[in-house]
């Protein structure tokens, strides 16, 4: 008989749950508990979970990072998450009719940040009542890049959120990997001898050099929530004086792993504004789901995420209270 797993598993069979489903959290029930063999362990545990309201057939085994206990936080964060799929697929409709007065403009700024991830709701989906969710995935498919989330890189954006907008904590600055370090050593990775083609390492280069290029004009406008934007100010002035630490930088080489993958959820939209060809929008596409699982990967998260927030203190939130 193998030994049992030296940690408990934190759900119990019968135990009514809170469980990711694409971007999404669904009331589940716990119909069975597994211990993983000790040669693919990554939790030690997954769970057979039946989703409330949803036929047998979508019945599946997750792991332990899918779940969440069922408590009152846990859902308004499922709530927040659905609200933010609405808005979003409300303005992607407003976007694709015809403009007669204005031109389109994006309707999602820092303001508007509800959700860190991009949401994709499961095909055959028929228990939601609102409509407009129901036709949310035929409506993004006409987008032009869709980016799959893996289920590790996800759980850090729901913490980074949680992290931000209910404890009101920041990331610590300037991160000791900043995106655009990041970015390089998966180029550095992606590129060793016998990846790739000359040619295809010059794509390659473009990408990361875009991306970099993205981040630097998106992080300010898309990709902050509202609590960091004094946080924001500071470093900008920093980065704006003739000397200094931050003298001269792009925040790219400032912000780092957390703020990388909010800027993966926003390429969607992003893309969607551009004229890239189809070859482009598909090769783009194609590494960044390449990338997004690179980094789910250890040591990569260990590396580029940080496990522990800072408190700002009462006068950083005092100042963003006074702000708004």
């Amino acid at each position: 008989m193998a030994p049992a797993p030296a940690v408990e598993a934190q759900f119990k069979k019968d135990e009514k749950a809170l469980c990711f489903h694409h971007e999404l959290m669904y009331e589940a029930k716990i119909i069975e508990v597994s211990s993983k063999e000790e040669a693919e362990k990554k939790n030690g545990y997954q769970y057979k979970v039946h989703y409330k309201g949803w036929k047998n057939t979508w019945d599946d085994w997750v792991e332990e990072d899918r779940l969440r206990k069922l408590t009152q936080e846990n859902r308004e964060l499922a709530n927040s998450l659905r609200h933010a799929v609405l808005e979003q697929q409300r303005a992607q409709r407003a976007q694709a009719q015809p403009v007669k007065k204005k031109t389109q403009t994006s309707t999602r700024g820092s303001e508007e940040r509800q959700t860190p991830v991009q949401a994709a709701p499961p095909r055959g989906q028929k228990r939601m009542r609102d409509q407009d969710l129901e036709k949310e995935e035929a409506f993004t498919s006409r987008r032009a890049v869709r980016i799959l989330m893996p289920d590790r890189l996800k759980s850090i954006l729901v913490d980074d959120w949680e992290n931000v907008t209910k404890s009101l904590q920041l990331v610590s600055l300037p991160a000791k990997y900043p995106a655009g370090v990041i970015l390089d050593e998966y180029f550095a990775y992606a590129t060793a001898p016998g990846m790739r083609s000359n040619a295809e390492s010059e794509i390659l280069q473009e990408v990361v050099h875009g991306l970099k290029e993205y981040f630097n004009k998106a992080l300010g406008r898309l990709l902050l929530y509202r609590f960091e934007r004094e946080q924001f100010f500071d470093i900008y002035s920093a980065i704006s004086l003739p000397t200094g630490d931050l003298a001269g930088k792009q925040v790219a080489d400032i912000y780092g792993g957390e703020h990388l993958l909010r800027l993966f959820v926003s390429m969607p939209e992003l893309i969607a504004q551009t004229n890239m060809d189809v070859q482009a929008v598909n090769r783009l596409r194609e590494e960044l789901g390449a990338m997004t699982h690179w980094l789910q990967k250890e040591p990569q998260v260990t590396n580029f995420f940080q496990s522990v927030y800072e408190s700002p203190g009462s006068a950083y939130i005092e100042k963003v209270k006074t702000s708004t």
